[in-house]
């Protein structure tokens, strides 16, 4: 690891103002689990390190049944899956944060970090750019060892997974982020949040190098209101899901009023599934209309040379997930 400066401000002010216009001159630090390997790794390497986890704004979970749930970005997962509101209102959120088995990191992980955290892709991780690309300017990933990388979005340039467990959930929640910069801070629907980039100069975030994540609100859900979240992964140690799936049902009686289905995993950013959400509207949840939903949600699926077998598995996350949360959530 190269040297670098430390520096440990008090408040959002403080820590925007000691970043500064690039990557390579400031990053943020927060719980350190995603930041410090990539440092190791000689994959980035800032100047400086802006530990933000002194920051009292940006720390705890609030609940309120009519404004919501407000989570400061330096929560932990472990704070976040032990919430009583979370376990209570968010069944998928919960699910989501469960699925990240390692106590090491759900004790240091925290919500912004994990929604903040660089692509797993091993070209990326070995010093090939985000896009993967070859001293020729080619794509490595596509005639290469693509076997977990995108199975929707892939029309390339890029062809990570985004590698984040809560964003799914999140955003079929209908959450919204804050982000602090220079001039105040912005808000924006946390699906906008993820972007795939167009070239290795962009990022997969819509974050400037002077901004930092400081706070996401997920809105108060009213009765008749279920949700869950269905990971499918290759060994139940920490890993990454091969496919995962977030599913919010709305239900009218015993059918679904409207839906939000979005996957995880299977694409540069966390995938919504429209089609899905039209199937399972006006109709009543059983196995046949979530095993619809599963196959609507992977229509324009399209494998690479190795991982094509993650689209049977993204199907079946949904129909999985669909499942769970007309039960209420419970698996």
């Amino acid at each position: 690891m190269r040297a670098f400066e430390y520096a440990s401000p008090k408040t959002t002010e403080q820590a925007v103002k000691l970043l500064g216009d690039s990557w390579d001159q400031a990053q943020v630090l927060a719980g350190g689990t995603d930041m410090l390997a990539l440092m190791k790794d000689d994959v980035v390497n800032p100047k400086r390190l802006i530990n933000i986890k002194d920051i009292s704004d940006l720390k705890g979970i609030t609940y309120s049944s009519s404004t919501g749930l407000r989570i400061g970005a330096t929560v932990t997962i472990q704070e976040l899956v032990d919430h009583p509101a979370v376990k209570r209102q968010y069944a998928a959120l919960a699910h989501a944060g469960e699925g990240i088995t390692s106590p090491q990191i759900r004790a240091m992980g925290t919500v912004g970090g994990d929604l903040c955290q660089r692509p797993r892709c091993w070209y990326f991780r070995a010093g090939y750019g985000l896009l993967g690309k070859g001293e020729d300017g080619k794509s490595l990933v596509v005639n290469g060892d693509n076997r977990y990388h995108a199975i929707l979005g892939n029309s390339g340039p890029a062809y990570f997974v985004s590698p984040s467990s809560l964003a799914p959930a999140l955003i079929a929640l209908n959450a919204t982020v804050r982000i602090y910069g220079p001039k105040g801070s912005r808000e924006l629907p946390l699906e906008k949040f993820f972007v795939i980039p167009e070239s290795d100069i962009y990022r997969e975030h819509d974050l400037k190098p002077n901004e930092i994540v400081g706070e996401i609100r997920v809105p108060a859900l009213h009765g008749g209101v279920k949700s869950a979240t269905y990971e499918v992964r290759q060994k139940e140690a920490l890993d990454w899901p091969l496919a995962a799936a977030s599913v919010v049902l709305e239900l009218s009686g015993n059918k679904v009023k409207s839906a939000r289905v979005v996957m995880g995993h299977v694409a540069p950013i966390p995938w919504p599934a429209p089609e899905a959400e039209r199937v399972l509207a006006g109709k009543a949840i059983s196995e046949e209309v979530a095993a619809q939903a599963g196959d609507a949600a992977v229509k324009d699926a399209r494998g690479l040379s190795h991982n094509s077998y993650k689209i049977q598995l993204a199907r079946v996350a949904v129909k999985r997930a669909v499942m769970q949360a007309a039960r209420g959530g419970a698996a």
